[in-house]
């Protein structure tokens, strides 16, 4: 009876100093984030609530579990402390992680408030996204590490490890350059400001939005939904598109096939209308032009302005089927046509 009360008391006791530290901590975060609204930090702080609690719970377990008279308990005791110590490594390296990605958040939040230039968000989100997945890598690696010390046979093992580290290192290197080159890609892609999160882009002939930056890989969100993924060695080592480079205001062309009859004034005059009745052109420029003549039509290229990528295309699209309705109901003539009858008057062969 005694043995079974003080395994419930240390199980209980842990579990309620868990619980209490886990609430104050939880009460503390609340205040400073009613009295700091302007700082997230403190509100995203409190996602880590649970890796904490299993923090606290496992070094609560880990000190006191010794203190258990029970016979199961005593008689495996080392495998009973493995066990909290890798529960301990773990939930710390979740804590780490969780507490660095929340501030790390809090900073780009604030930034991105306070920072009117897309361009600058974009990258400093493409650069916080891949430093946040280095830094889980390498508390992931670590944290394993920790855990494999903690068995006598791997620490028997390090000095063979080491001594072989050079050959190994030369081994791995050369079965995963590929691995390798992705990986240096990445930052080369968050560093040097090549391509960032939300850019609009045309790689392998499509049209498209990076979605996603990881180390290794690059998701582009197409204009129909799909998502094409490619190694981000293929951003440095081959050329693409972006738009967004410089910039996010774009230019675009609208060419309309006409009959030579075609009035390009009034042609032009209903563009200019168009374009301040369409909600998506910014106002910084148009024009329309004659820019090539054939033996059957003339182009007529109207140029257009917008502000993004996404609004170019729906002032091109509407300039174009508003501009083709109405010639087709003012101006038939005015569009292209296949003759297949003589002209009126003239003598072919055979013609009398």
């Amino acid at each position: 009876m005694n043995d079974a009360l003080r395994v419930l008391t240390v199980l209980g006791g842990s579990i309620l100093l868990t619980l209490a530290a886990g609430w104050a901590a939880d009460l503390l975060l609340r205040r400073a984030d009613a009295r700091h609204p302007e700082t997230p930090l403190w509100n995203s702080l409190r996602r880590c609530r649970s890796s904490l609690r299993i923090v606290l719970l496992a070094a609560l377990l880990k000190g006191s579990y010794r203190q258990i008279e029970w016979p199961p308990v005593q008689d495996h005791a080392a495998v009973v402390g493995r066990i909290l110590s890798l529960a301990l490594i773990g939930a710390g390296s979740w804590l780490l992680v969780a507490v660095v990605s929340a501030v790390v958040e809090s900073g780009y939040a604030r930034y991105a408030t306070g920072t009117r230039d897309p361009a600058r968000v974009r990258r400093v989100r493409t650069q916080v996204s891949l430093i946040m997945r280095v830094v889980t890598v390498l508390v992931a690696l670590v944290a394993i590490a920790a855990m494999l010390v903690t068995f006598p046979s791997f620490r028997a093992l390090g000095t063979s490890v080491l001594a072989s580290a050079g050959i190994i290192g030369i081994v791995a290197g050369i079965a995963a350059q590929s691995t390798l080159g992705n990986l240096f890609a990445g930052f080369q892609i968050a560093f040097g400001d090549m391509v960032r999160i939300g850019d609009t882009v045309v790689v392998a002939g499509e049209w498209g939005v990076v979605e996603d930056i990881t180390l290794t890989f690059l998701a582009v969100r197409t204009w129909d939904e799909r998502r094409i993924t490619m190694p981000v060695s293929y951003f440095t080592t081959r050329p693409f598109e972006n738009w967004s480079r410089g910039g996010i205001q774009m230019t675009g062309t609208v060419f309309l096939h006409c009959d030579h009859r075609a009035p390009v004034d009034r042609i032009r005059d209903k563009a200019e209308e168009i374009l301040h009745a369409c909600a998506e052109w910014d106002g910084r420029g148009w024009d329309v032009a004659v820019t090539e003549t054939t033996p059957s039509a003339i182009v007529v290229r109207a140029i257009v302005t917008a502000k993004d990528a996404d609004d170019l295309w729906t002032v091109r699209c509407a300039l174009r089927e508003q501009l083709v309705a109405w010639l087709a109901e003012k101006h038939p003539d005015a569009l292209p046509r296949v003759l297949l009858d003589p002209v009126p008057g003239a003598e072919g062969p055979g013609r009398k």
